[in-house]
Parts: structure tokens; sequence; C-alpha cells
């Protein structure tokens, strides 16, 4: 892949993954990289037939601003800089960038192209019959001046640079965000930065499981590894993925923490027994994980204290099996971003995931994890790749933490029981009215409060319960699901009459961001 490889440098937007998305549906192949650990040995080594710079939260201006290494500019091979990446690239290459001064930008925006945009490769498609291009702002810097080999190619109304470049270099910078899908042409735009360095477009799923079957095998070498295995699409791939790699040199484990939905236990161990022969070690440890949970509330503390028993669990196992060296887990990139930024760039935590921020400092095993690059959409193509079946694939997200991030306040085994016999309610609702494979995920959560109701001629006092549902396509992002009211109605009725300690039911209208798809 060394002719056919794109290199993105992470400042810490929360988007990154989304310019390494596009290049993937544009059958292009890419890895995203921190800016800190991009030096002259590293470029050498990866050799990238293009470089892309992401945006990111920090101002070219601060003392210690994120900064990639100046040789990137005598690669001689394309350079596109987006929003903070745009504006690092002009302060190292002699331009200017203000901070502030009321011209910042966050929203849709317009840009019209200047006389020079409308003759250059790079934006051919683009500014059709002189029409303005739709795109998506988000800086409060913005570049004041910049280098004498630089020409501007389109300006909106406060970015009056808001794409540059050196054609003759073919170094280019736009402040807005072309990955997003708010930029209507965006990715027309990175198709054509893309053909700059004439690249085939003809990397496909097939060609990354090769790839990460490749690195599976000269990374564990010999060695046996244990698979976090809980029965949900990330770590059945991850597991089969492992399988065809390493073969009996896999052990799997799937726990039982207590804290799964009703008759999850049973009805995975049969769907692993039923198509594969997998070293599969079944560890029932409700009471640890309840024992330990035990009079915790706080959602950051729950992922912690999860993340730490898994980790002894799997410990625990290694010692039993012997001379293991690895821990494999389906971490996503979702997951990922959302506990600390990609490779250890400077991105916002927006909260630990057990398997990401939730993993203890001081591990015994080291770990592997095959699909952290990807998406929840990708994962399920890599499946139909390796021929796991849909029962398999099909399966809505359910987080490693499991019910304990669905009953905020604290865990008990009786909040647990009510909230699994809503769930399964809600669920067999969904399947019933056909709705199941149009949702992304949906799921109930018990509420730490109860309200007054009342059923028959007796006042009672319970729990409420709220309904989730959304759609999204790689859970970065994601609306509710417009149940009918009828729908609603119907579910409700079911639930509170078939739940004995449930007298109130509300649905989460709430879209991802502001929220998030979980409640904790």
């Amino acid at each position: 892949m060394e002719n056919e490889f794109v290199l993105i440098i992470d400042f810490g937007s929360q988007v990154t993954q989304l310019i390494a998305r596009r290049l993937r549906e544009l059958n292009v192949y890419c890895e995203i990289h921190p800016f800190n650990k991009v030096n002259d040995e590293f470029l050498k080594k990866i050799s990238p037939k293009a470089i892309i710079f992401s945006g990111g939260p920090a101002s070219v201006n601060n003392v210690n601003a994120p900064t990639p290494p100046l040789s990137v500019y005598n690669l001689g091979i394309p350079i596109l800089g987006i929003c903070y990446g745009q504006q690092i690239m002009m302060k190292m290459l002699g331009g200017s960038v203000i901070s502030g001064s009321g011209t910042s930008e966050f929203g849709k925006s317009y840009i019209n192209a200047s006389k020079e945009g409308k003759n250059i490769k790079f934006l051919e498609g683009l500014f059709l019959n002189d029409r303005k291009e739709e795109v998506w702002m988000s800086h409060g810097d913005h570049v004041a001046s910049i280098p004498k080999d630089f020409k501007v190619y389109g300006i909106s109304e406060n970015a009056p640079f808001a794409i540059i470049g050196n054609a003759k270099k073919h170094i280019y910078g736009v402040q807005f965000h072309p990955e997003v899908f708010h930029t209507l042409n965006g990715k027309l735009l990175i198709k054509n930065f893309l053909k700059l360095s004439n690249f085939s477009f003809n990397w496909s799923m097939k060609s990354f499981l090769k790839q990460a079957v490749d690195k599976i095998k000269n990374k564990v070498g010999r060695q046996t590894v244990i698979c976090a295995l809980s029965g949900g699409v990330d770590s059945s791939v991850t597991a089969i993925l492992l399988n065809k790699a390493i073969g009996n040199q896999l052990k799997c484990i799937y726990v039982n923490n207590g804290l799964m939905r009703k008759n999850e236990s049973e009805e995975v161990l049969k769907l692993y027994k039923n198509h594969y022969k997998l070293n599969l070690i079944e560890a029932n440890e409700k009471n640890l994980f309840l024992s330990g949970l035990k009079g915790i509330k706080d959602p950051e503390q729950k992922r912690k204290i999860i993340g730490k028993l898994f980790i002894q669990v799997f410990e625990k196992h290694a010692l039993q099996i012997g001379d293991v060296s690895f821990l494999a887990q389906g971490t996503l990139y979702p997951d990922v971003i959302e506990s600390i930024s990609f490779s250890g760039g400077p991105s916002v935590t927006i909260k630990s995931h057990h398997n990401v921020g939730g993993l203890p400092k001081k591990m015994n095993l080291k770990l592997i994890e095959p699909l952290k690059e990807l998406f929840k959409d990708e994962v399920r193509i890599l499946g139909k790749e390796l021929g796991i079946p849909n029962d398999f694939l099909e399966r809505h997200p359910f987080p490693g933490p499991g019910l304990a991030i669905r009953c905020p306040g604290e865990i008990t085994d009786k909040k647990l029981d009510i909230l699994r016999n809503a769930d399964s309610i809600y669920i067999q609702q969904i399947k019933k009215h056909g709705l199941y494979n149009k949702i992304w995920q949906a799921f109930a959560v018990i509420l730490p409060t109860k309200t007054v109701g009342v059923m028959g001629d007796t006042r009672t006092y319970d729990y409420v319960c709220t309904l989730r549902a959304v759609t999204s396509s790689d859970g970065m992002t994601a609306d509710y699901y417009p149940f009918t009211h009828e729908f609603l109605s119907e579910t409700a009725t079911a639930i509170i009459n078939n739940v004995k300690g449930i007298n109130r039911v509300t649905y989460d209208i709430t879209s991802k961001p502001p929220g998030t798809i979980e409640w904790e």
C-alpha cells in the first residue's frame, strides 16, 4: 500500500475520523496519526502519497500550538490543510493568523470562487455556473495573510482566505470542513485533491481484511491471545478475524457480569456454539461486578470500575490458560474518540468507555484492537467479508458496561430485573412492527426517580422508564427514531401492564449531539 497511502495528521478535531471515512468511501487507504507522533523518521518509514492536516481545538497562536514537522512541505506530495490545518500551514510557511477579531464562523456558510479558483483541478466540478458553494465552518481564528507563492481561490463573508493554495506544489488549505456532511460538495473536493496524486481508488474492505490479518500475525507471532467476547457485533467480528489470523492461538472469554439483557447469555452462547468452534470459556462473574458497583452512582466511576473488573477477570483466566500475552477487544473509533483522542492526540474527552478510558493504567496483557479505526457500519461490512451470519451482524449495538449505564444512579438487582423486562418488551414491540432493522440502536433506561401513579383504585409509587431509539450510520451523530404515537402508546401500555415496578414511560427525542446515544 506504499503507493496508495494517505497520512492524516490529527490535531485534535472531534471529526478527524470523518476525513478517513470520506477517503474510505472513495476507496483510498489512509491512517490517522497524532501530530506528536509524526517526525522525519516516521514520514520516511510510511512514505505517504498525500497528507491531510485535520482541524483542531487549539489556536496556532498559542505558545505550544500543535505543529507538524517542517519537512512535510518538502516531500513533494500534495498536502491539504483543513481549518486549524490551514492555519498552522500558513503560520509555518510565512503567512499570518489572527485570533478572534469578529471574524469567527460557526455553521453554514457560502463561498464564492475567485478568478483563479475557476481554473484549477483542485476545484474541478465546483462553483459551476458561478454558483456559491455551501460549506460548514467552525473557526474562531482566521488567516490574515498568505505567503507570496500562494493564491486565493475561494472567499466567504468572514473568511477572505477560505480556499488558498500553491497549485505548483499542490499544497492547499481550506477554512471550512469538507469532511462533514453539511459541506455539500466536500467529498468531491477531497476526491479532486486525491486525483492530484493519481490514486487508483481501488481500496476495499477486502483489502482491509488482508492487511488486518497480516498485522495480527506479525504482532502476535506464536503467542496466545484471549478475546473479550460479548456477543455483540464488534466483539464477534474481532473474534472471527483473530480466529482467521491465528486459529487455535485464540482463546475467547465470555463474561456474564450480571449486566446483560434478558436471556442474553443463553442466546449468545448458543449462537457461538452453533456457528463456530471457538475455544470458548464462560466466566460467571455476576457477584464480582455487582458487589464492585454497589453504591456507585457516578457514571465515570461505573465505567472505570467495570473496565478494571473486566481486566481482572481476563488476567485471572489468562493465568489459568498460561502463557497469554495479548488481550483482544472490539474497540471502535467512536469509543476511542469519546474516551481519548485517537492515538494520544489532543481532542477533548467526552466520556470514558470501559474498554478505552476505563482501562487501568497498568495491565499485564498487551492490547490488540484490530477494529479501532472503523465505524460500526464498516465493521458489519468486514463481518460479511468474513462470512459471519446476519444473526450476529444485524444485532443492535450493546455497550460493554451493559445495563450499568442504562441504570442511572445506584445499581441494584431489583432495578436490573425491572429494566431487563421493560427492555425485552420494548425490543419485542419494535420487531413486531418490523422496525428493528430501520433503527441503529434501541433500549430502555430506568431512571433513579419514582413517580406517583394509579392502577385500578390503588396508588403506586414506582420507577420511570425512558425509551431510546436512534438512527445513525456511524455512531458519531444520531437522530431519534420518529415512532408513531400509536406505537408509543401501545408499547408504554405493554410495559406498564407487564412490568411490576414501572408506572410511567417516556420517550427520549434528543439527537447526538448534544446528547450521547447512551444515557451514561
